[in-house]
């Protein structure tokens, strides 16, 4: 695969105009579709290193062009362009699959910076030779096959995670027990020159802990428990038998007696 070949998905001639200039001088190689179907054929014809893709198209919206290149392609890179820049746009945009989210408009600078990043995160991710399943909390977690299982009652399901939530899991299933930093987290999860706001973190944390507590998740022993990740400055106690406990930290408090007063970005199942 060229790690040099872009495909980008835009239909305002204003804008893919003059970043397809800046790509190309940058010595990246283009190709430009403006419409959902032409890109998703595109992507069959010959994968390309990255995606930029825009929400706005006239034909597939551009959510469902990325649910599907995702469904098909789970670690392939996806850039969204679009000018829906609300909190929750951004949630549902990462929810689709995308990688990076970046609102209009933007700086061509800063798009090449994080283009270079994510193609950066991808190249090691190819080159790092994937080690056991991990486990923990009812989560089983194959880096190999980059798939996700949660324990249930009847049996395990099977969750779709994107290429940069499967990331984020597995980092912290590596160091259960463990405090974190923030920055250490966006340093090895996105890259180490990210420019975007760590509250892409949080927005991971909370989509990753809907996707699997949606589910009844298990310890060993069959009893329900807590699966503990936190994206924010509190130190974690274990609460669960067996399970995932890392926390991100920036500061060091006592845990929350009641797990009605924890923050909602704590990953837990019912009780």
């Amino acid at each position: 695969m060229d790690q040099t070949a872009v495909l980008l998905v835009e239909d305002d001639e204003r804008i893919s105009e003059p970043l397809i200039r800046v790509l190309r001088t940058e010595q990246f190689d283009v190709l430009h579709v403006a419409a959902g179907q032409p890109a998703l054929d595109a992507v069959h014809a010959g994968r390309p290193a990255l995606v930029l893709l825009d929400l706005t198209l006239p034909d597939i919206d551009g959510l469902d062009v990325c649910r599907r290149l995702r469904a098909d392609h789970p670690d392939l890179p996806i850039i969204m362009l679009t000018a829906r820049a609300e909190e929750m746009d951004v949630i549902v945009g990462l929810g689709a699959g995308a990688d990076d989210y970046v609102a209009k408009p933007f700086r061509l600078a800063e798009l090449v910076a994080r283009i270079r990043a994510r193609l950066r995160v991808a190249q090691h991710a190819s080159a790092v030779a994937p080690s056991g399943p991990l486990s923990g909390a009812g989560i089983e977690l194959d880096p190999a096959s980059r798939r996700c299982f949660v324990a249930a009652d009847d049996g395990p399901i099977e969750i779709e995670l994107t290429s940069k939530e499967f990331d984020l899991l597995e980092f912290l299933m590596r160091r259960a027990g463990t405090t974190l930093k923030r920055d250490d987290i966006m340093s090895e999860v996105w890259d180490e020159n990210w420019w975007g706001s760590t509250r892409t973190l949080d927005t991971h944390v909370s989509t990753l802990r809907k996707k699997i507590l949606d589910r009844t998740v298990q310890d060993r022993d069959g009893t329900r428990g807590r699966i503990p990740i936190r994206a924010g400055g509190i130190d974690l106690r274990t609460r669960c038998i067996g399970g995932l406990t890392c926390a991100v930290a920036s500061s060091s408090r006592r845990l929350p007696s009641s797990s009605s007063s924890w923050p909602s970005c704590w990953l837990r199942s019912s009780s």
